[in-house]
């Protein structure tokens, strides 16, 4: 008996996209079965009897699952084309024989931790915000935040209509003009960070992802990559953040 599987679920297995990302590409009309466009949610498909397409080229299952931690330099974007012709992430792995995406983004400016997989699935539990994946960043704001600044962070501020979760903040260093903040939250909204520090009068300068969880960047250089392992998975999903205590 051949196995039915929803078409957004069958192509994060195949490791086009995560689930959710995969539900905007058939939105957007770059999906084909058989070929024929579809854009509606929730269709059904048998693997072995038909054939996808993902912007015109043939999806197949991948049976080697690759997790890469990329430290991205500032100047590249957080996707696998662009038509602007700016710098693409993908473009830092050299030899990666495997179709890996981005799990989340980061800005063209920001730098730091950025995790890349074929394994749709396990994008899927980290960017679902059940399951309250931390990210902790380094931000380097004008000023210098009060305690009351911090806290109103720590206890969540109202970004475009809704409050947002309680984060970790704390001053690393100062001086007269600017500070270096070390902040950790669990929320993926658009520039969140950057928007939170705002919101209290303190704009970035320049910001930086330092981990997922308790997977740190540690010594890996700006522009290099190196592939993770069961352990380091499990990091990801820890509810603790060595870096905060960190002084």
């Amino acid at each position: 008996m051949n196995k039915v599987v929803r078409l957004q679920k069958f192509l994060a297995g195949a490791g086009v996209a995560s689930r959710r990302k995969a539900e905007e590409y058939i939105a957007q009309g770059r999906v084909k079965v058989d070929g024929k466009v579809v854009t509606a949610m929730g269709l059904q498909i048998v693997p072995d009897k038909q054939k996808v397409f993902f912007d015109n080229k043939e999806v197949r299952t991948e049976k080697k699952t690759v997790y890469i931690l990329l430290n991205k330099p500032k100047g590249y974007v957080t996707t696998l084309s662009d038509p602007q012709g700016r710098p693409i992430v993908s473009s830092l792995l050299p030899g990666i024989k495997e179709r890996v995406f981005p799990v989340g983004r980061l800005d063209l400016d920001t730098e730091g931790a950025l995790l890349l997989t074929n394994d749709g699935e396990l994008a899927q539990r980290i960017l679902h915000p059940s399951n309250e994946v931390f990210k902790t960043y380094e931000a380097r704001v004008k000023g210098v935040p009060s305690p009351a600044s911090l806290r109103a962070l720590e206890k969540g501020i109202m970004l475009e209509e809704k409050k947002t979760a309680p984060a970790r903040a704390r001053i690393k260093r100062k001086n007269k003009q600017n500070s270096v903040i070390i902040i950790t939250i669990h929320e993926g909204r658009k520039r969140q960070v950057k928007k939170m520090l705002q919101a209290v009068g303190h704009p970035v300068q320049s910001l930086k992802r330092l981990a997922y969880g308790q997977l740190g960047l540690d010594n890996l250089e700006v522009g290099k990559f190196r592939f993770l392992h069961q352990n380091d998975i499990k990091k990801i999903f820890s509810k603790k953040s060595s870096l905060q205590t960190k002084k």
